[in-house]
C-alpha cells in the first residue's frame, strides 16, 4: 500500500532512497529530499507491505496536469524479485488516473517492463 511521506519517515525514507544509484551520496541525499518537500507538485509515496508491515519501498515523484514523472523508485533488496515494484507502479497508477506515468531516463526501463507485463 501507498502511503504518502511524512518527517517521522525521514530516516526510513533516505535508507531507501539511497538504493538509487545516483543519490548514495548523504549530501546529495539530503539536497533531493529538500527538492521533494519544496514544491506541492513534488510528492515521496512509501510502499507498506501488506505482508510484514515493513515500509519497503519509496516513489518519488513530479506531477503536472497531464502526466505524473516518475523521478525515482526503490526497493529494500530483502524484497526484490518479489514484483514489488509493479505493485508500487500499479498502486500509483490507480492513484493519479488519469494521468499518465512517464519516466525519467532512470525509471523509463522499469515503466517499459511494468507497461508490458
Amino acid at each position: 500500500m501507498l502511503v504518502i511521506y511524512k518527517a517521522d519517515y525521514q530516516k526510513i525514507t533516505m535508507g531507501l532512497l539511497s538504493y538509487v544509484p545516483d543519490l548514495k551520496e548523504t549530501s546529495r541525499l539530503t539536497k533531493e529530499m529538500e527538492w521533494y518537500s519544496q514544491e506541492n507538485n513534488r510528492q515521496l509515496f512509501l510502499w507498506k507491505s501488506e505482508e510484514t508491515g515493513d515500509l519497503a519501498g519509496v516513489i518519488g515523484i513530479e506531477e503536472d496536469e497531464e502526466m505524473v514523472l516518475l523521478r525515482h523508485i526503490a526497493v529494500n533488496p530483502s524484497y526484490r524479485e518479489e514484483g514489488m515494484a509493479y505493485r508500487m507502479l500499479n498502486a500509483l497508477s490507480k492513484q493519479c488516473s488519469p494521468k499518465r506515468i512517464v519516466g525519467t531516463l532512470e525509471t523509463a526501463s522499469i515503466l517499459t517492463k511494468w507497461q508490458k507485463a
